[in-house]
């Protein structure tokens, strides 16, 4: 799946429970549920993320980078620090480094649970308590997405490599699979058209 429909099944998910959960609707709540909505994807060197940081859009340049950047982490908080959140910090850049396209940790369980523990982490020391509700939002929906697709996901590894999918998927980028994501697109905009009145008329 794009990461432009990641981005709106995420909003869309987000503007649909938003009042249900801590925090309710703000912005940077909005911010987030986008961010983590095409987070898995960073492990592909083209990814919307990516195509903003990494200079050369290769495999071997996300390696080189993001495992330069986890070492920085463990190596400064060998140094100075000696803090979980600083290890878990490298260790999720060099896990970003190793893992290939819906073949690693990105895209399971267990890198959402590692990822949102940073994210709670975080919250917590700024006392913004309800940061990783947004974070798991996005970042679920983006799963839960890709298993409609060919390619399904890895959800439990690195326990089990099985990759799941639902009964009825469609392959990514193909005629069919591009016509299904722009009716999305368009369902989405309708929806968030028709759901934001209602928020900022409250």
């Amino acid at each position: 799946m794009k990461g432009k429909t990641h981005i709106g099944m995420g909003l869309v998910t987000y503007l649909s429970i938003y009042n249900i959960i801590p925090g309710k609707f703000n912005f940077l709540g909005l911010f987030l549920v986008v961010f983590a909505s095409i987070l898995p994807d960073v492990d592909h060197p083209k990814s919307m993320i990516n195509k903003y940081i990494l200079p050369f859009k290769n495999k071997l340049t996300k390696v080189v980078l993001y495992g330069c950047i986890g070492l920085i982490f463990l190596w400064y908080d060998y140094l100075y620090t000696d803090a979980p959140i600083m290890k878990a910090i490298g260790i999720s850049f060099i896990i970003i480094a190793v893992s290939s396209h819906r073949n690693g940790l990105t895209h399971s369980f267990s890198g959402m649970i590692m990822f949102s523990f940073i994210i709670g982490y975080l919250g917590n020391m700024y006392d913004i308590h309800y940061l990783v509700y947004y974070f798991m939002i996005g970042y679920g929906m983006h799963l839960f997405c890709d298993m409609f697709t060919n390619m399904g996901v890895p959800l439990f590894y690195p326990f089990e490599n099985k990759k799941f999918r639902f009964p009825l998927t469609y392959r990514t980028n193909s005629k069919v699979g591009s016509v299904i994501e722009e009716m999305l697109m368009i369902c989405g905009i309708l929806f968030t058209i028709y759901r934001l009145p209602v928020i900022f008329c409250k």
